[in-house]
């Protein structure tokens, strides 16, 4: 097994494979978008399976395919296919925010893909277009549909953003009643691209709880694997659960298993790190495997303790950057 400094195993990849995307969330990106990467400054699909081969080679057995929105970017399925191939990876997943055709769902299914998180922050249709400011949302629920119908996994990923989605916590919690899906609710980050600035937020995820149990006081703890980024339960008698991620509370670090790979092939240890090792570079520069290895171990080895010790080292200039760019 792979571990870090701090005696963590690291098991788990999110592989950013684009940073494009063809929503424009307010709380992840100015409405114009952002300055795109050009395809040469992305990591190439090659240059992803060497760099996850010899990840699960080293430990890792569980990858996930982030944006941006993947299905933005050409050719994925036969990419995720080739993936999913490699040996040591047991477990393939992606997050998208619905907008691709249902097409892929059968293509995902049929190769084994382990679970799929779907980004949905409203029920409400206009308030959907409000948050994303685009007109998607019957797209988005009849992807959502045509995934529960379909068998794989399902996740919903919801954040939480005072005076836009509060009225949408209830009605997602019901939904679990009868779907048997896991509805996430995140509490609002600091990455979005400079479209507003850092802000402290009022709904934590100790909040966000105490709102569904003012509602239904006899919700269901359930128990949390022991890297679960959430904290989870479920109503009496429901198909499926909900749990609540304290993403910026970070709460969860000390058992975080979890690595990240940037579209443009920089290493992050901490979602809340400042910039990245370039493995494109290194790689570009003719590094071989075993060099690409030692260096791995090199940042595995002084990997921050927490989010908090993480944003401490960033510079104090330093600007939140965009989660479609680091990748999820």
């Amino acid at each position: 097994m792979l571990f870090d400094n701090h005696g963590r195993p690291l098991r788990y990849l999110r592989l950013g494979v684009t940073e494009r995307c063809n929503l424009r969330c307010f709380y992840c990106m100015p409405e114009e978008g952002l300055p795109w990467s050009s395809k040469k400054q992305l990591l190439s699909y090659e240059e992803m399976i060497r760099l996850v081969s010899i990840l699960a080679d080293m430990g890792i057995d569980k990858v996930r395919i982030t944006g941006g929105e993947p299905f933005v970017r050409k050719d994925l399925i036969p990419f995720m296919s080739e993936l999913s191939q490699i040996d040591g990876i047991e477990k393939l997943s992606i997050t998208t925010n619905g907008t691709a055709p249902l097409k892929h769902i059968d293509a995902m299914k049929a190769m084994g893909v382990h679970a799929v998180n779907l980004s949905l922050d409203s029920l409400d249709k206009e308030r959907f277009h409000k948050i994303t400011r685009r007109d998607e949302f019957d797209q988005v629920w009849e992807f959502l549909q045509a995934l529960i119908k379909s068998g794989i996994k399902t996740k919903i990923n919801a954040v939480i953003m005072e005076e836009h989605n509060l009225d949408d916590i209830l009605p997602m919690v019901e939904l679990t009643k009868k779907e048997p899906i896991n509805v996430r609710f995140i509490e609002e980050m600091p990455f979005n691209g400079g479209a507003k600035g850092y802000q402290k937020i009022n709904w934590n995820y100790q909040k966000i709880l105490e709102h569904i149990t003012n509602k239904y006081p006899d919700i269901i703890r359930l128990d949390d694997h022991v890297s679960s980024t959430s904290y989870n339960y479920k109503l009496p008698e429901a198909k499926g659960s909900f749990g609540v991620i304290p993403a910026y509370s970070r709460s969860i670090c000390s058992s975080c298993d979890r690595i990240r790979i940037t579209p443009k092939g920089e290493l992050k240890t901490c979602l809340y790190q400042a910039g990245g090792f370039s493995f494109r570079d290194f790689m570009r520069a003719g590094a071989s495997d075993d060099a690409i290895r030692e260096k791995f171990m090199q940042f595995f080895k002084n990997r921050a303790k927490n989010g908090f010790e993480a944003e401490k080292q960033k510079e104090q200039n330093d600007t939140f950057e965009s989660m479609a760019t680091i990748g999820g």
